[in-house]
This record gives structure tokens, sequence and C-alpha cells, in this order.
């Protein structure tokens, strides 16, 4: 695992895309702060550059580091979640413009996976991570139900958990607004 973590940071680094697993299902994931980076998978989706994309974080200590204002109820949402939580927070900061969305918002996930988690925490910054699907498609439920364009749209697929036939679902994600109000979104 050391050794794929490694190539896909100098992969991320070179502002190139990566296709990797997370803690729910395959993602095509870039340097959350390279403009050009998360052009290319806007691109390589065939999605429409204003439907922002979330991205992964190893820690919520980092949180502080990308969103304006954390709400309190973000602490308490990520400390009790049992399975995966993406955070809609109201304004991202430190990320490539065009991975906001047009209010300025940002959707985190912090990682539990190994794999994603010790990628992140490598990295060092926040990684995009879309499903690894056209826009509009199904998300892939396991790697060979990748479709071949994405494969071949990407600068490296992590060989980790390929042959994981595990079925997994997209994260829940809540949207936080002001004075603790709160939304659920899926």
């Amino acid at each position: 695992m050391t050794d794929e973590i490694k190539k896909a940071c100098e992969v991320l680094q070179s502002g190139g895309l990566i296709l990797y697993p997370t803690d729910t299902i395959w993602g095509i994931g870039c340097d959350a702060t390279n403009e050009a980076a998360v052009q290319k998978i806007y691109t390589l989706k065939k999605r429409i550059d204003n439907k922002a994309m979330l991205v992964l974080m190893d820690s919520p200590a980092k949180l502080d580091r990308y969103v304006e204002e954390v709400p309190d109820i973000a602490w308490d949402l990520i400390e009790v979640a049992d399975k995966p939580l993406t955070i809609i927070y109201s304004q991202g900061k430190n990320f490539a413009l065009n991975l906001l969305g047009e209010d300025g918002s940002i959707g985190i996930r912090i990682t539990q996976e190994e794999f994603s988690r010790k990628l992140c925490e490598r990295f060092r910054k926040p990684i995009v991570s879309t499903s690894a699907n056209i826009s509009g498609q199904p998300a892939p439920a396991n790697f060979r139900d990748i479709p071949d364009e994405i494969k071949a749209g990407v600068d490296y697929i992590v060989n980790y958990r390929q042959d994981d036939m595990h079925t997994s679902q997209p994260s829940g994600i809540i949207k936080l607004g002001a004075g603790g109000v709160f939304q659920v979104i899926r």
C-alpha cells in the first residue's frame, strides 16, 4: 500500500488524476487546490462546471484551514457518524475556485478508510473524490463496474482493492447552514 500511496501522491502533485478506492465507492481524484486538475475531472466526467464535487480529508483538525467557519454541530456530526458522511459547509477557502459551489459551499468528508486516509495524510491537502462515472450514469458499485472511458482518462489507477467485489454505497450528505440549521440531502 505504501508504494501505491507514493505513486498516487506523485500524480496528484503533478496535477494529474487518479482513480482510487475510498471509504464509499471508487473515486476520481485530484488536488483540490489545483484549478486545472479540477477542470480535468469536469471534462472527463462530462459534468457541468457549476455542479460542485466533494473532497476527502484525513482529519477534522484540518477543517479550519479550508472552511471559513465550522459550525459547532459539525463537530458533533463527525463524532457520532457511524457511516461515511459528507458535510456541506457554507464557505470554503483555499480550494480551487471551480471546485466550490456557486454559493461558495464545499462538501467535505473525513475518511476513515485506510487507503484514502493515508493518501490524504501523506498528500497533506484535500483530495477531490467524485464517483468514477460519466455524469448522469449510475455510480459504479465496485472497480469492475467503472467505465473504460474513465479508466483511460486518468493518469494513475490505484491497484489496491481492485479485486474487492463488496458493493459500496455513496456517503450520506448533510448541508449545514447558519445558526445550526441543517438539511439532509442524502
